[in-house]
């Protein structure tokens, strides 16, 4: 944890680059989800993450595209965001979980430089090669076989190697792979992915290690001691504050 909380420590020291600051404070940006900035923290995981005007990134799975739109602003015109659906969950899930992201792929504030892209675990070529790919609490739901985030005939382990596999050929070298998710209790592997919505860091370390990434920081930057890893993270009592880790994986030069 020592390299990503001095990047964290860092980030919290110095002025924020004007492309983040100013793509936090777009008026194209929803007053609901504005609010929410003080709990997701955009700014230290943007600066963490490193992504830049003119990057080629992938958002998989992106919810109601929160992070979507900051990126937008971030990579500006000359880069482009991909939101990133997988195709059982878009073959699965009710039309409206996907209304808020196909919506703003087809507002004018954002459709010059991002799109939506509907692909399987085992594909995420986009026609480009990416600078980064950013999946936020999903992960757990990939590799547990939850419900609409599964598919047929294959194991939740093997989906999501699959998908690491896919992000390392789709992004370009030296590319960076960041994965954000709920932490499980330590040793228990995908023990809870399907339950308790949890995972353990050090399994999705293994698996990326695996596809061929370097691990090259983890941020403490959603800790919390607190949390003691038994309850589903949607419990009253710890939604919205559980522990969370933060990887930053790279794709080797060579």
């Amino acid at each position: 944890m020592v390299l990503g909380t001095a990047t964290l420590l860092h980030a919290q020291t110095v002025p924020l680059p004007a492309y983040v600051t100013n793509a936090l404070s777009d008026n194209t940006r929803p007053a609901a989800e504005t609010q929410l900035d003080n709990d997701r923290k955009p700014a230290a995981l943007l600066v963490f993450a490193g992504i830049k005007p003119g990057d080629k990134v992938a958002d998989v799975m992106p919810g109601e595209g929160y992070f979507t739109r900051i990126f937008s602003k971030v990579v500006g015109a000359e880069g482009h965001v991909y939101a990133v659906v997988p195709e059982s969950y878009a073959s699965k899930a009710s039309p409206e979980k996907l209304k808020s992201i196909r919506a703003l792929v087809a507002d004018p504030a954002f459709n010059g430089n991002t799109s939506l892209e509907i692909r399987p675990y085992d594909r995420l070529d986009v026609g480009a090669p990416l600078d980064a790919v950013w999946t936020l609490q999903n992960y757990h739901d990939v590799y547990g076989a939850v419900s609409v985030f599964s598919v047929s005939g294959s194991t939740g382990p093997a989906q999501a190697a699959e998908l690491d596999a896919a992000v390392f050929k789709a992004l370009k070298p030296g590319g960076v792979y960041v994965v954000v998710d709920h932490a499980a209790e330590a040793g228990s592997g995908g023990r809870d992915a399907n339950t308790l919505h949890r995972i353990d860091p050090a399994t999705v370390i293994a698996q990326a290690k695996a596809a061929g990434f370097v691990l090259e920081a983890q941020s403490a930057l959603f800790s919390n001691p607190q949390d003691k890893h038994d309850k589903p993270v949607f419990a009253p009592d710890i939604k919205g504050h559980t522990d969370k880790f933060v990887l930053k994986f790279r794709k080797p030069l060579r």
